[in-house]
């Protein structure tokens, strides 16, 4: 099908995504604002009304905490990282919903699928001097309030059950990262897309550093290379599809 004329995604470099639904609410994942590539600051963001990490990785925890405390949204996140994050904004008014891989939550008419990453997650406690555990990583499926299905497959390696994310969720829209070394590159992304059957795909987490060296037209010559029909929608940070 077409893109959904009622929705708008904005890349704001790294994995770093907003969307903007039908119904006129702000969806905000891995809100590291602080990564080079953003033209937008933490500080320059005044609305939230969901929040999603997929990650305890610190360039996809971001600024999370402080957009937070501003504007109190609704905020589903894996159960251990929930828990940091229930501490962490003690007496702020943000609603941390913990929850896990399979689970499916509803906030105001949309629905945020938990599903499954392959990856790594945690980060480093100066006060501990130790890493802490911070929970698996995950990918997300919201389904906004007409129905529209955007994938964010959070860092990961392409994977074979991304055919049951395919099968059970049917995403028409799917975030996948592409830069490599960290996470699957063009070649494992466009696998992926050829296992989720979506026929669009923004590509994240790709030109932050020069170890991210995947680009969106290596990610077309190999969908070509794998004989997959796909729109890769090639963003610059601060870029809107719409």
């Amino acid at each position: 099908m077409t893109l959904d004329r009622d929705t708008t995604i904005t890349w704001y470099g790294h994995a770093c995504i907003q969307v903007r639904s039908p119904g006129g609410k702000t969806i905000l994942i891995d809100p590291w604002f602080g990564n080079p590539l953003s033209p937008r600051s933490a500080a320059g963001v005044d609305r939230c009304d969901i929040l999603l990490v997929t990650h305890g990785h610190s360039d996809h925890v971001g600024d999370s905490v402080a957009i937070a405390r501003r504007t109190r949204p609704f905020w589903p996140a894996i159960h251990e990282l929930s828990l940091q994050l229930s501490h962490d904004l003690r007496g702020s008014g943000v609603d941390v919903v913990g929850m896990n891989k399979g689970g499916t939550v509803e906030h105001d008419g949309i629905r945020i699928t938990m599903v499954h990453a392959d990856h790594s997650a945690g980060d480093w406690s100066e006060a501990a001097r130790a890493t802490r555990y911070l929970g698996e990583p995950v990918g997300f499926v919201v389904e906004l309030e007409n129905g529209f299905r955007v994938y964010h497959a959070g860092d990961t390696d392409v994977f074979g059950d991304m055919r049951l994310i395919a099968e059970l969720h049917r995403p028409e829209l799917a975030l996948l990262p592409i830069g490599g070394h960290y996470t699957m590159g063009p070649r494992e992304a466009a696998f992926a897309v050829q296992l989720l059957g979506v026929h669009d795909v923004v590509p994240i987490h790709w030109g932050t550093f020069p170890a991210l060296a995947g680009t969106p037209e290596a990610l077309r010559r190999e969908l070509t290379a794998w004989g997959v029909e796909a729109t890769v929608h090639d963003l610059t940070p601060g870029g809107t599809l719409d």
